[in-house]
């Protein structure tokens, strides 16, 4: 075990007294070194043992991790049996006591003085056994934090991941949208997220005619096929309703005929049903344009 430093003193901590590690400090471990009387550069190794410290030099309350006293950050020592006034330097060329060996253990890590590496007392020793390995075993509540912690991040990760799909998503739908007006009215876009001949549909002017001039040029058969692939197109009786001037008449012309006439007449004959709200009724429906 190490012994202190200091001349004509064999302490150790093999009869429990307290050692203090040289500070790392270049003045104070000078003033260390002064105090004690000899002339020598103290290595990792040395130590002063706790009799050459003034009970003042002691703090009162707080201990070492070792369970003995703790030295003041500022604590000098001045209790030694050697000559009284001290040597003035450190580097004198001549050796004023003889060089005591100084004694060589495992580097340890206690700080600036080394606190106290003390033997344990009788009955200690199993208490201290019990502290290390509870010290030794996991916290059940960081555990629980740790695990808390990764789904969150994992969560975090995943919804930052929808997001970007998401934005990827409304890019697209921007993008068709735009491609869509440049042949659909407003009321048509609308219309595609609509049932299917729904009459919740509101139509403009300017998409009734563009649907009578889709109906006039590709005919009756034409025009329903447009609306059951899903094109969004009033119905037929819609149309009828909505424009202006009508006129009833009765023909047993076709209504491939009368488009040929080119009089600007629409009729249901042969038409299918258009479903809910169609115009059902056997009579021609002529309009005017």
């Amino acid at each position: 075990m190490g012994g202190c430093s200091a001349p004509n003193c064999s302490n150790s901590t093999s009869i429990g007294k307290q050692l203090f590690r040289f500070p790392k400090d270049p003045v104070r471990k000078k003033k260390w070194v002064v105090n004690c009387r000899r002339d020598f550069e103290p290595t990792p190794h040395s130590r002063l043992c706790q009799d050459h410290f003034e009970q003042s030099q002691f703090e009162e309350v707080a201990r070492s991790p070792a369970g003995g006293k703790k030295l003041k950050p500022n604590a000098i020592p001045t209790l030694f049996s050697v000559g009284e006034p001290p040597y003035p330097a450190v580097t004198t060329p001549y050796i004023l006591l003889p060089l005591k060996p100084e004694p060589v253990e495992k580097e340890l890590n206690f700080g600036d003085h080394g606190y106290a590496r003390r033997n344990p007392l009788p009955g200690l020793e199993e208490e201290d056994g019990d502290r290390t390995r509870d010290d030794q075993q996991p916290c059940t509540q960081c555990q629980l934090l740790k695990k808390q912690l990764e789904q969150e991040t994992q969560r975090t990760a995943r919804l930052q991941k929808e997001a970007e799909e998401m934005k990827k998503r409304l890019y697209r739908l921007d993008r068709i949208e735009k491609g869509l007006q440049n042949f659909l009215y407003e009321d048509q876009i609308r219309a595609l997220s609509l049932t299917k001949r729904s009459r919740r549909a509101v139509w403009s002017p300017e998409t009734i005619m563009k649907a009578r001039k889709i109906r006039c040029a590709v005919g009756t058969k034409g025009y329903e096929y447009l609306r059951e692939i899903g094109y969004p197109l009033p119905s037929y009786r819609t149309l009828c309703n909505r424009l202006e001037t009508k006129i009833m008449v009765t023909t047993d012309m076709s209504c491939e005929e009368l488009a040929e006439l080119g009089l600007g007449l629409m009729a249901t004959c042969d038409s299918p049903t258009e479903g809910v709200g169609d115009n059902d009724e056997e009579e021609l429906i002529g309009v005017l344009s």
